[in-house]
């Protein structure tokens, strides 16, 4: 007789269903920082797959991802570097640079294969000397730092080429930049694999749990054990590097390397960046939303290039969407858009123009108790010096957030 009452059968498991729902919902959760440019970017691909003629074609989008293979790797490196608490103007000209010594390094008679690795280390080393030791070791502003080498790089890639293009002809080359495997874009694998590494390292490895405390609280990282100049070295050669990388498939691409530079790669690779949640502060982020930024900056380029609008258009748009981004930032620091725009007052105990010594005189202020950060990613107090040892990492955590 039926009771009306059904029963899971037999070896079922009657959790399943609320744990994958649970799942979603973490999941889901996850994506707050980024969630905005996800729907945005899916609103703007529906319309562009509607209005656009060909917009929603195997070719186009083809062309649309590796037209943004630079700019990913660029974006990508470029996620360390803000979640450190810096930020790197220079990779347009390492870029450059690394293409530059790419061709001569394959005129004088090197294998393609090991000036293809010696690329990519020059361009890590240029990075972490030039930039990582002066910022990291010296205590340098990463502005003036990076402002700095930008130029000075720019004037050493034009004394070196002597401003002449140089062809590259090698069939290695071409292949990376407009080749296939698998039947795959040869820059749609580098993206693949550059995103596979820096998930890795982000979630995986004591670097990138260090590259968060550093962005977090430098003091606080220090008095955790963290190298913080070490950590910021490596974060510079992680973006010099990836310049380098970016620059083989550059070179591929057009079959030359030309002295001539992209101003505005650094500031877009920052502004993908920042439209994928990373706070301009450091501290937060992570690669997963940058991928977001990078798609929504490429599919809307893409889209006004089949609608017709000029490239200066683009250049306008990009611009105002680096400001849009930057006050997102700053919405999501603030906690709300009205305290946001709200002018900053100085108080009596305010820091002079060089963020150094109070302004005005005053008694001491108490010791504070310095933040130290602990297992699991939590933040708390000690009143010495004393390190607190860094666990190792959980794979199931899945690194700092």
């Amino acid at each position: 007789m039926s009771t009306g009452v059904e029963t899971a059968p037999a070896g079922a498991a009657p959790g399943r269903g609320v744990a994958f729902g649970e799942l979603l919902r973490r999941r889901w959760a996850a994506t707050v920082h980024f969630r905005p440019v996800l729907l945005i970017l899916v609103a703007l691909f529906a319309f562009f797959s509607v209005t656009q003629d060909g917009f929603f074609d195997s070719t186009n989008l083809r062309n649309l991802l590796t037209g943004v293979a630079i700019l990913w790797i660029l974006a990508i490196a470029m996620t360390f570097v803000l979640i450190s608490g810096g930020f790197d103007l220079s990779a347009g000209a390492i870029l450059v640079l690394a293409g530059i010594f790419l061709s001569s390094v394959l005129s004088a008679g090197v294998p393609v294969y090991l000036a293809l690795v010696l690329t990519v280390v020059f361009g890590a080393v240029v990075g972490g000397v030039v930039n990582g030791l002066l910022i990291g070791r010296l205590g340098l502003n990463f502005f003036v730092v990076t402002l700095a080498s930008m130029t000075a790089l720019t004037g050493v890639v034009n004394l070196w080429s002597g401003t002449q293009t140089e062809f590259v002809t090698e069939p290695v080359l071409r292949t990376i930049g407009m080749g296939e495997v698998l039947g795959i874009a040869t820059p749609i694998w580098f993206m693949g694999v550059v995103l596979v590494v820096a998930l890795y390292v982000q979630h995986r490895t004591y670097l990138g749990r260090d590259v968060f405390a550093v962005g977090g609280s430098p003091v606080a990282a220090r008095l955790a054990g963290i190298r913080t100049a070490r950590t910021l070295v490596i974060v510079y050669a992680i973006s010099g590097g990836a310049a380098a990388l970016a620059s083989l498939v550059a070179v591929g691409r057009i079959g030359a390397a030309s002295p001539q530079m992209d101003m505005a790669i650094a500031l877009n690779a920052a502004a993908a960046v920042m439209l994928g949640g990373t706070s301009l502060m450091g501290g937060s982020g992570g690669v997963g939303g940058t991928v977001f930024g990078v798609l929504f900056i490429g599919v809307l380029q893409n889209g006004l290039s089949i609608a017709g609008v000029e490239s200066f258009w683009q250049q306008v748009v990009t611009g105002v969407i680096l400001v849009l981004a930057v006050l997102g930032d700053r919405v999501t620091t603030d906690g709300g858009l009205l305290r946001a725009l709200r002018p900053r007052r100085r108080g009596p105990g305010a820091t002079g123009g060089d963020g150094g010594t109070p302004a005005g005189p005053g008694p001491a202020p108490p010791p504070a108790e310095a933040p130290a950060l602990v297992a699991g990613g939590a933040v708390s107090t000690v009143t010495t010096a004393t390190a607190v040892p860094r666990p190792a990492p959980d794979p199931l955590q899945g690194g700092a957030r």
